[in-house]
């Protein structure tokens, strides 16, 4: 009866374990999958913004037709992006198109001095800060559940129910580029 109670108090700790480390990795993934689609209601909102951004631009610079298409294709391949990937790399193409619009603008002082392409300048700084904000959190959730996925022996855990290690986002080449500014 000794052995047999000490087999079941052993059984019922590691049940207990695996429940725990269960429901831990469970919670990591839902964070991750939340830090996710916070980035991405960031970036809905950016992509709800640049058309009227890109309208107010057009009022002032009608022969610069080449930002123009640049812009609406970048938007246009995030709307169509699959995954996170996809998506990601969309966004780059975006953030690029965007900044060119934005060096357009510095050539027309009276498109600078025009409170709508003010104040929608200001909306999207306001967007940028909070992606760059929830891409951090992003990664700090990655970093956790990729943590407990491959450190020992929360990993035997995770493999048996089927977690996986989860990218970071990364900025891609085109946003690692130094910034040329010309006056």
């Amino acid at each position: 009866m000794g052995i047999g109670l000490i087999v079941l108090i052993i059984v019922v700790l590691l049940v207990v374990y695996v429940i725990g480390v269960y429901n831990n990795l469970v919670s990591l993934k839902n964070q991750v999958d939340d830090q996710y689609s916070q980035i991405d209601v960031e970036l809905k909102r950016r992509f709800d913004l640049v058309p009227n951004l890109v309208e107010t631009v057009k009022g002032y610079t009608k022969h610069e037709k080449e930002t123009f298409k640049e812009v609406v294709e970048a938007r246009n391949t995030y709307a169509n992006a699959n995954g996170m990937g996809e998506q990601l790399k969309a966004d780059g193409e975006l953030t690029k198109a965007i900044s060119k619009l934005f060096a357009l603008a510095e050539s027309y002082p009276e498109l600078k001095a025009n409170e709508n392409f003010i104040q929608l300048q200001n909306e999207l700084s306001e967007i940028e800060q909070k992606i760059v904000y929830a891409r951090g959190f992003y990664n700090d959730s990655v970093l956790k559940l990729n943590n407990k996925v491959q450190m020992f022996p929360s990993n035997l855990v995770a493999s048996i129910f089927g977690f996986k290690k989860r990218e970071y986002f990364e900025a891609n080449n085109s946003e690692r580029e130094n910034v040329k500014v010309k006056f």
